[in-house]
């Protein structure tokens, strides 16, 4: 008795990991013409290599997810960007109320890298900080019109604190002025912690010098911190002499500073993501009185401005 031959199921083609116009099309059951559309207004993820635009399939399928508010999306808020201490504990405060109930995190990476990772899609919110609070109005908006995704993105003002230089012991002690510091510190005899490109502590640096006629590049590194709370750290540590940072990192790490100006703390979003419950919650955790006290304790901070709307992408 002869058996016949077990039939192998039809291979089906993979998913491709990046699809086309027309795929991504045909995967949303949308035409053409509106992926473009929603392509201009900057509502879908994609990216343009060689004149031809590509979706990457788990980008689109968590976008998905966002637009449908399932509650999938909208029991988490993952904020990255520029580090703050003030910000990082009202975010751990809130993180600890809402327990295993929804994930709030804060991942400092810099302002640049922070928008990156917003234009991607890979987190919600963004810290910035871009030069001088005077000129925010206009530098903020600027850096952002750089990223297709601006047009859904509003600006919301959380403070202003004071930007400068933090000091080591040694030359708190000193009673030096900051011009006998940075001369010193030109002829190679004092160590910085500087920060890496796209961080807005090293842009607000560089503006600073640049008015003294010092070029950054003439300093001598010592070590490249990732974030403001590592720059001072690397001071506490005795491997540095100076970096440039907030007030408040000073305070954190039992610091000198000296201050070179006011700078305006503020953090981007989508819109949708304004009106996340979570989103609304943390605004209302900045406003208490006792982040106010908490300030204060910290120094370095004008908190008046707390949750006003700067800036709209439309």
């Amino acid at each position: 008795m002869s058996v016949s031959p077990a039939i192998e199921p039809p291979q089906l083609a993979p998913e491709p990991q990046y699809m086309s116009v027309r795929q991504v099309a045909a995967y949303l059951q949308l035409n053409e013409k509106k992926i473009y559309a929603l392509l201009k207004e900057g509502k879908i993820p994609g990216t343009k290599i060689t004149g031809k635009w590509l979706f990457p399939r788990e980008l689109i399928d968590r976008w998905l997810l966002d637009a449908s508010h399932s509650g999938v999306m909208t029991d988490r808020l993952i904020v990255t960007g520029s580090d703050d201490p003030l910000l990082f504990r009202s975010i751990i405060d809130q993180a600890h109320r809402c327990r295993a109930r929804a994930l709030l995190t804060y991942s400092p990476t810099g302002t640049r890298l922070g928008l990156e990772l917003l234009q991607a899609h890979r987190a919600d919110a963004c810290a910035l900080h871009w030069g001088p609070d005077t000129e925010s109005h206009l530098r903020h908006p600027a850096l952002l019109t750089q990223y297709p995704q601006h047009r859904n993105w509003v600006l919301i003002r959380l403070f202003r604190r004071r930007q400068g230089i933090l000091l080591s012991p040694a030359l708190a002690l000193s009673n030096a002025p900051l011009q006998d510091i940075l001369e010193q510190a030109q002829r190679h005899a004092l160590q910085w912690t500087l920060r890496q490109p796209g961080a807005g502590s090293q842009r607000f640096l560089i503006d600073a010098l640049q008015t003294l006629n010092i070029d950054i590049n003439t300093l001598s590194k010592a070590e490249t911190a990732r974030t403001e709370r590592e720059a001072a750290a690397t001071i506490s540590m005795g491997l540095a002499d100076l970096a440039p940072g907030c007030e408040a990192a000073a305070s954190e790490f039992g610091l000198a500073f000296s201050p070179l100006g006011w700078e305006a703390f503020d953090l981007v979003l989508p819109r949708e993501i304004y009106f996340r419950k979570m989103f609304q919650d943390l605004l209302a955790q900045l406003r208490q009185p006792s982040t106010r006290q908490l300030a204060g304790t910290l120094q370095g901070y004008d908190m008046d401005c707390c949750g006003t709307l700067i800036w709209s992408g439309q």
